[in-house]
């Protein structure tokens, strides 16, 4: 005998499923004005320049704890372009905002000149390999479980502060990236 809901799972999640369309629909419902997140997070207003899923990579194990990067993603829920201009945070003594590029046939990263450009109504995903924010000059490792404050400010003066959960290092070479070599361009 066969099991039909094994064979159809999207059929059991119907309920939750619409349940969670209703409130997503009810949401939007409200004044714009107080839009935050369950959590009362500012930086999920809609209407405006949001972060969803950002993370920051664990520095514990590594060749060079002193530095990690940060990855998310920018929401632009405005008629205009704005760029991610800046970022800093109370444990690390410097960051930047980085790219991925091609130099002489071979990626390296870079200071992303200008800063990230995230299009109107559009968004910009930060992540390891491309565009991401770098934390130097750490003051303490970062072990998975940890939480690091960013805080990124953008071209219409906007500031949005968010938490970042420290994730597990999972980088076969053991380090992010070696200063004065190919992979570290700055």
């Amino acid at each position: 005998m066969t099991n039909t809901a094994a064979r159809r799972p999207w059929r059991t999640l119907m309920p939750g499923l619409a349940l969670v369309v209703a409130l997503a629909t009810l949401a939007g419902c409200g004044d714009d004005a107080d839009a935050t997140s369950p959590s009362g997070d500012p930086s999920s207003a809609s209407g405006a320049v949001t972060v969803e899923d950002p993370w920051v990579r664990a520095t514990t194990g590594t060749d060079d704890p002193t530095m990690t990067g940060a990855f998310l993603v920018v929401d632009n829920n405005t008629d205009e372009d704005v760029t991610l201009e800046s970022a800093s945070s109370p444990v690390a003594g410097m960051a930047q905002l980085h790219e991925m590029v091609a130099v002489d046939g071979e990626m390296v990263m870079q200071e992303a000149p200008g800063g990230i450009v995230v299009r109107a109504g559009g968004g910009q995903l930060l992540q390891p390999g491309g565009y991401h924010v770098m934390l130097m000059k750490l003051k303490r490792e970062l072990a998975p479980g940890d939480e690091v404050e960013l805080t990124l400010g953008f071209s219409d003066g906007t500031a949005v502060e968010v938490t970042a959960p420290v994730k597990e290092f999972t980088e076969e070479a053991g380090h992010y990236h070696s200063p004065g070599t190919a992979e570290h361009g700055h």
